[in-house]
Order: C-alpha cells, then structure tokens, then sequence
C-alpha cells in the first residue's frame, strides 16, 4: 500500500516497459537496446495543464518527459490530476512520454524536454556521455519493484538457481546488473557479456519474457513489474524481492533529472515543479485507492490498456513513492557495473543537486535529503 517516507508505508507499482532501462554510458550503447520517439501526453491531461491560469513563471511552457510506467506513478498521478500544473500557474506544462531512456536523454541533451522522470542507469548515462555537463539529478521518485520470479517445478530454493536459465531486460540495465552481483555474491561465475556460465543469464525484452517463461525457455526472470506479477499470473513464483537485499529495503528505481540549462535560467519553474512532484506524492500517499486507480486510468490513456487487477495490485504494492532520490544506491549500483567489467569507473562528482528539493523539503516542513556527497561544487 503506497505511503510516505515518513510513515513508512509501502506504496508499489510496477512498470509497463521499466524494463527498458538503458545502459549505464555510452560504452553499452551497442548492446541493442533501442529508444522510440516521443509522445504527446493523454488528453485529459493535457485539457488539465491548460486550464490551470495563474501568474507565468520565468518560462512560458516547461516540457517534462516521462514513461507510461507504474514506476513513474508521480508524474502520472501528478500530471493526469493537475496536481503539478497547478504549482506552475500560468506556465503551461508540456508532457512528453517516451518508451525508452535513451531517447529521453537525447531530448534532454538536444534541449527538446527540460525535466525527465528516468531510471537511475540512463541517469548515470546521461551525465556520464555529456562529461558532466548537461543534467542534473533534481529528486527521487521510486524506489523498489524489481523481483526474482521462477518456475516452481524446476527451482524451489536460491540455491537452486545455478544451472538454471534466467532472464534479464537487457546487458547492463539495472536490472541485469544487480542480477550479475547477486551471482558474483552467490560465488558463481557468469561472463557479463555472453550471460554464460553458472547460471545462463538469458538478455529477453520484457514484453516477450512472459510468453518465454510460459513456452519454458527460461526458468525465471530478474525483473521489474509489472512483469514480475505477470509471470506469476503464468504460473512464476517470487523466490526473491531485491527490496529485501538493500539496506532499509530501499534502492532507486525512478529520479528526477534536469537540464542544466533549464535549471540555471527557470529555477522558479524547477522549483514549483519540485513543489507539485512533493505535494503529488503526499496525495498518493493520502488518497491510496484513488490514486492507484488515477495512474492505471493514466496508463489506459497513453498505451490504450490499463493493468488487470490481478497484475495492478501487486504491482502497485512493491514499489515506495519517495521524495529521496537514495544517493548511496545509486553509487552502489554504478560500482556493481565496474565490479561486473561493463563499464570503467565513472565520475559521479556534480550528478545531484538537490538544492531546490531541499527548499520545498524544508518548506513543507519535511526532512532534508541527502545528494551522498555526490553534488556539485
């Protein structure tokens, strides 16, 4: 059940296509994973970002880009309620979805979308390809959402898992690279670019894996939702939830990010969308029902088919709204990647500036939270 940081409580989602997170940088750029065009958002949305008036900010429209995912449930509970465009005022909001990070980022970069809900490897990618230069991580979103599923007949224990075939979204995504250091702590050895060895790590996009763990050529899957809860719905069983690997049961799935551009000339802008991401987590937290109806209503209008209850609830319920955007586990699962030889050691110093974040924090008399000495100087 979604809640606030403060309280605790879990609030979870799960992803239409998160697991098409891209890769770490550039160097993994030619693992396959493709990026699509972007989308204009739903209609109701965009008829409630128009209709909102009020005093224009700094800029006369701020273009923000996000996935049709449970995992980016803020901007689509906050976009599809008008929770965000009513911190703007006059300032019209332009929503934009994408079914890919890389294109995403290439928006960000090329200076066609300003503000970005995104995973925390094309995070890593962007800042890394631009040096340093173009974005910036602003908040947090999720955290969470990521479990082992297996075939119950062929694998009862962890243990078990050796020998075994395994999916992944793709090389060097999020997901494979925490499956890859779970192996490596499990004192078994895989080749990161082949997946062969003791364990076959099978590299399956997420909307075939459902129909390949049903056919019976893999024998599980580390992913994201929804289709975790997908292939339980064929049969899978969770064996393992990542949440359950990570201190406190908190790891980053979802931040916000920023041109640095569009934030050193329209902070206010960045500011009152911070205020409306803030403000649009505390109502899914307070309004839980509603606001899992609100985003599956959301996703209906973006990809034209919500979720089934049957996928939408446990979905929904393992994936935590979160203001903080988990610094530390993002440095974590960096140094997994360099540990696993996907990438060099990349230099993180300036990802975060969570400046403005803080401010509202501070405002809505909230706890400040922490960039894990990762920001600019």
């Amino acid at each position: 059940m979604p809640a606030t940081e403060n309280t605790r409580k879990t609030l979870r989602r799960g992803v239409v296509a998160a697991a098409a997170l891209p890769l770490l940088i550039g160097a993994l750029a030619s693992c396959g994973y493709g990026s699509q065009a972007e989308k204009p958002a739903n209609e109701g949305a965009k008829q409630a970002n128009a209709a909102t008036g009020g005093k224009k900010l700094s800029a006369s429209e701020v273009r923000i880009g996000y996935f049709p995912n449970l995992t980016h449930a803020t901007a689509l509970v906050g976009i599809q309620e008008g929770l965000i465009a009513k911190e703007l005022g006059g300032t019209a909001l332009k929503p934009q979805t994408f079914n890919a990070g890389p294109s995403e980022i290439e928006a960000l970069n090329g200076g066609s979308l300003d503000i970005g809900f995104i995973g925390p490897s094309p995070s890593i990618n962007g800042y890394v390809k631009s040096k340093g230069s173009n974005l910036r991580i602003i908040s947090g979103s999720a955290s969470g959402g990521v479990k082992l599923v297996v075939n119950p007949d062929k694998i009862k224990t962890l243990d078990d898992v050796k020998g075994k075939k395994i999916a992944t979204p793709q090389k060097g995504n999020t997901q494979d690279v925490a499956f890859l250091n779970w192996i490596s702590e499990k004192g078994w050895k895989v080749d990161p670019e082949s997946g062969k060895g003791d364990v076959s790590v099978v590299r399956t996009d997420n909307k075939v894996t459902p129909d390949a763990f049903k056919q019976g050529s893999i024998d599980g899957a580390w992913v994201p939702e929804p289709t975790a809860s997908k292939l339980v719905t064929k049969g899978g069983k969770v064996l393992l939830d990542e949440t359950d690997l990570w201190p406190d049961k908190k790891f980053v799935i979802t931040n916000v990010i920023v041109s640095q551009k569009f934030l050193k000339e329209h902070a206010d802008v960045v500011e009152a969308v911070l205020r409306g991401t803030v403000k649009t987590n505390e109502w899914i937290n307070a309004n839980q029902d509603k606001a899992k109806a609100s985003a599956n209503a959301a996703l209906k209008s973006l990809s034209g088919k919500g979720l089934d209850a049957a996928v939408l609830d446990p979905a929904w319920s393992s994936i935590l709204v979160t203001d903080d955007p988990l610094a530390t586990t993002l440095k974590t699962e960096s140094d997994w990647a360099v540990k696993a030889k996907l990438i060099e050691q990349p230099d993180l110093a300036g990802i975060y500036d969570l400046t403005l974040l803080n401010k509202v924090l501070k405002g809505a008399g909230k706890p400040e939270v922490s960039d894990a000495a990762l920001s600019a100087k």
